[in-house]
């Protein structure tokens, strides 16, 4: 659980809430350009780790332990989140900030793998929701305490002050904007520190074979799992929905940010209270969502959170600077539309929570434990493989219509598209059905 709280911070201070505005504004010749070479930066990085994600899975489940690798990974995770403190504002920066994001990435993604992978030997299934979901939620905490320490002492704002109207801490530079790059030794620290227990105190697996020739193990088993799963209904429509709904999720979270920046013309300290309400309810809703798929199962919960998903994106994309709910109007300095996109994202935030948790949870059921960490890497090629939809779909409709209202309307379509992908999946999956009675 504490390794959610340690990895959290990646994705909130630097991809989504700082460092990835800072760079479209401040290092990128020009907004446009900096948000295409970033989107690409994130597509290209995706694509290594769809490719090859499942391929060591397999080899780490065929040599036994997980975490060798993910000590190599968050080595990767540490490395490049530091390098970000080079990412000065100035053009001549640009690759810097690239390259270190992309490094920085990879890291973070395949250490969540071999992570998640090791779930089922820490808990029965009784308690796999619970504990999916507690850990989720704490990594919802770990990310508002690193963006409100963020904001409220180091990220200076155009006057060169904090949150609290102080210059920012330890002397740093505001003209050179070193509070705000401070994100990135910032981020590398916390996860040192707080990804540490998981290397003194979590047992690992017992090794199975020499790390020499691993990978050709694995990859015969990978080839194996692949060839099976044509015949495993349950877990291929599993990893279609999840490809679908969480792509979908990932386009609100990437685009809720430059919405709320374009059409109702929010600062980004404005967009950083928002991230941390988010967050608060992205805990809450984990934990609530824990203990709700102990009791009825995270098939159940996914499925609520989807519809809820959908109401809250409508909810979200209704207010513009001159009405909500699409035809109300309001006043040209009214608060209304700010507090509807409050509320829609803290839902978006508390329903993507426990889903993400829960998808973890079914996921586990899904496959064997012998299998689980290539299982957990065919989970990572079908969030990346189609991570290029929502920002395509979205960018379609926004150019086809002159509205970015209309343009994020593609995001709900896929939810609705996953939740109906979900309906052929079996709640208890694939082994457990074979051996019911006929």
């Amino acid at each position: 659980m504490l390794f959610d709280w340690a990895a959290q911070p990646w994705h909130t201070l630097v991809v989504t809430f700082i460092f990835a505005p800072y760079f479209v504004s401040a290092i990128a010749p020009d907004p446009v350009l900096g948000q295409a070479l970033w989107a690409w930066t994130g597509a290209a990085a995706g694509l290594a780790i769809a490719i090859s994600a499942p391929l060591l899975g397999a080899a780490a489940d065929a040599s036994g332990p997980r975490k060798p690798w993910i000590a190599g990974f968050g080595a990767l995770y540490v490395l490049g989140a530091a390098a970000l403190w080079w990412a000065s504002p100035e053009p001549s920066s640009v690759w810097i900030a690239l390259a270190a994001f992309a490094v920085g990435l990879i890291g973070a993604e395949y250490a969540a793998v071999f992570v998640n992978a090791m779930m089922p030997s820490l808990a029965g299934r009784e308690e796999m929701g619970r504990l999916s979901g507690n850990g989720w939620a704490l990594g919802y905490v770990g990310g508002v305490v690193a963006l409100a320490i963020m904001l409220l002492a180091l990220v200076d704002n155009e006057e060169g002050v904090t949150l609290l109207g102080a210059a920012p801490a330890f002397g740093l530079d505001a003209q050179a904007r070193e509070g705000t790059r401070s994100v990135g030794p910032l981020t590398a620290i916390w996860f040192v520190v707080f990804a540490l227990p998981l290397f003194l105190f979590v047992p690992d697996a017992q090794r199975k074979g020499p790390m020499r020739g691993a990978l050709q193990r694995g990859l015969d088993d990978l080839k194996a799992a692949l060839a099976q799963l044509p015949g495993r209904r349950s877990l291929s429509w599993f990893l279609g929905a999840s490809m679908i709904y969480r792509d979908a999720l990932n386009g609100f979270y990437a685009f809720g940010g430059i919405y709320a920046a374009g059409v109702l013309g929010w600062s980004i300290v404005q967009i950083g209270v928002f991230g941390i309400l988010a967050a608060i309810l992205g805990a809450v809703g984990c934990w609530v969502g824990g203990m709700a798929d102990d009791r009825v199962g995270p098939k159940r919960v996914v499925a609520a959170c989807l519809w809820g998903l959908t109401a809250a994106s409508l909810l979200g994309i209704s207010a513009g600077r001159d009405s909500i709910l699409f035809v109300l109007p309001v006043g040209a300095d009214s608060a209304a539309p700010d507090i509807v996109f409050y509320i829609a994202g803290g839902l978006v935030g508390a329903f993507g929570g426990a889903m993400q948790a829960a998808s973890r949870t079914l996921l586990v059921r899904q496959a064997d434990e012998a299998e689980m960490t290539s299982a957990f890497g065919l989970y990572a090629l079908a969030g990346k493989a189609t991570a290029f939809l929502a920002p395509l779909l979205v960018g379609w409709a926004t150019w086809a219509t002159g509205s970015q209202q209309a343009g994020v309307a593609p995001v709900i379509a896929l939810f609705l598209l996953g939740l109906a992908a979900l309906a052929p999946v079996d709640p208890e999956g694939d082994a457990q059905m074979r051996e019911r009675p006929a």
